[in-house]
C-alpha cells in the first residue's frame, strides 16, 4: 500500500454540499476515518456525525489530519487546496473538475513548495483496497491483492480493478491522478512509491492520449523500476486536435500521440494491453 491506509485521518472540504455529503457517507461506509469537515459559514454543525468547521485552520487545531479531500465548486477549488496545504495537511485529493488551468498552475507550484502532495484535480481519488477510500470510486470492485494501479481515467480504472479482482489478483493501492492538462501528481511521482512498497508486486499504468506523462513514466521505469509494469492507453482512436473525454486528452503535433506513448512503453519493455481483459493476462504473465 502507498499513501493511505485505515489509520489515515481525513478532512472533507465542502462536506455540506450535495456531493460532499453523498461521498462522505460512501467513504464512512467503506471504513474511511473522516475526522472533520469544512464549509465556510457552517462551522458548529455536523454532517453524518462529523463536526464541521468554518476553516481548515480551525479543523486542524481540533483534529489530527493526514489527508484532505475536496468537493468545492471549480472557481474556489484551487484556493481550497491551497488552504489545506497552508494548514500543513500532507496529502490533498482534489476531486473537482473544470478548475481554470491558470488556477491549477499556481496551486500546483505553491502546494509543492509547501511540501504537500496534491492528487488531481478532476480525479477519482485514492483507494487502498479494503482499508480506506479517499475519493469517489465504487469501493466494492476493489479486492485486496498484489497490483498497484495509477490511472488518468476514472471508468477504465474501475474496470481494470474489477477485472484484477475477479481474476484473484486484486489491488494494493489505486490512484486516479486526474485527466486535466495540469495535475499535482504524475505517474512518475508515484512509481517510486510502488517500487518500494512490499505488498505491490506489479503496477498497471492506465494512460491516455495527450501530454507526455506516459513517456516520462516509461523513461523512469526503464532506468529504475524493479517490478513488472503493464500499460494501457485509452483514446487511441482519437484524431489529432480532438479532445477525448477530458481536457488532458488532446494531441498537439507529435506530442501526446498514441504512437509516441506506445513507442516509449516498448522501449522501456512495458507490455501494452489492447483490452481490459488483456491487462489481467499480461499481469499474470509478468508475475509468472
Amino acid at each position: 500500500m502507498i499513501l493511505v491506509n485505515r489509520e489515515t485521518r481525513v478532512l472533507v472540504q465542502g462536506i455540506t454540499g450535495r456531493e460532499g455529503q453523498f461521498h462522505t457517507k460512501q467513504m464512512l461506509d467503506y471504513g474511511t476515518k473522516i475526522v472533520a469537515g469544512v464549509t465556510p459559514g457552517k462551522g458548529g454543525t455536523e454532517v453524518l456525525g462529523v463536526p464541521v468547521y468554518d476553516t481548515v485552520k480551525e479543523a486542524v487545531a481540533h483534529h489530527e489530519v493526514d489527508a484532505s479531500i475536496i468537493f468545492v465548486p471549480a472557481p474556489a477549488a484551487a484556493d481550497a487546496a491551497l488552504e489545506a496545504a497552508h494548514a500543513g495537511i500532507p496529502l490533498i485529493v482534489l476531486i473537482t473538475e473544470g478548475i481554470p488551468t491558470l488556477d491549477m498552475v499556481r496551486a500546483v507550484e505553491e502546494i509543492k513548495a509547501l511540501g504537500s502532495r496534491l492528487i488531481g484535480g478532476n480525479c477519482p481519488g485514492i483507494i487502498s483496497a479494503e482499508e480506506t477510500k479517499i475519493g469517489i470510486m465504487p469501493g466494492h470492485v476493489f479486492k485486496r491483492g498484489r497490483v498497484g494501479i495509477i490511472s488518468r481515467s476514472g471508468t477504465l480504472t474501475y474496470e481494470a480493478a474489477a477485472a484484477l479482482s475477479q481474476a484473484g489478483l486484486g489491488t494494493t493501492t489505486t490512484v486516479g491522478i486526474g485527466g486535466d492538462p495540469v495535475i499535482g501528481t504524475t505517474f512518475k511521482d508515484l512509481l517510486p512509491l510502488f517500487n518500494e512498497d512490499p505488498e505491490t508486486e506489479a503496477v498497471v499504468l492506465i494512460g491516455e492520449i495527450g501530454g507526455s506523462d506516459e513517456e516520462e513514466a516509461a523513461a523512469w521505469v526503464k532506468d529504475h523500476m524493479k517490478k513488472p509494469v503493464v500499460g494501457f492507453i485509452g483514446g487511441r482512436s482519437a484524431p489529432k486536435g480532438k479532445r477525448m473525454g477530458h481536457a488532458g486528452a488532446i494531441i498537439m503535433g507529435n506530442v501526446g500521440t498514441p504512437e509516441s506513448k506506445l513507442r516509449a512503453f516498448a522501449e522501456a519493455g512495458i507490455p501494452v494491453a489492447d483490452t481490459i481483459d488483456e491487462i489481467v493476462e499480461l499481469v499474470k504473465k509478468a508475475l509468472g
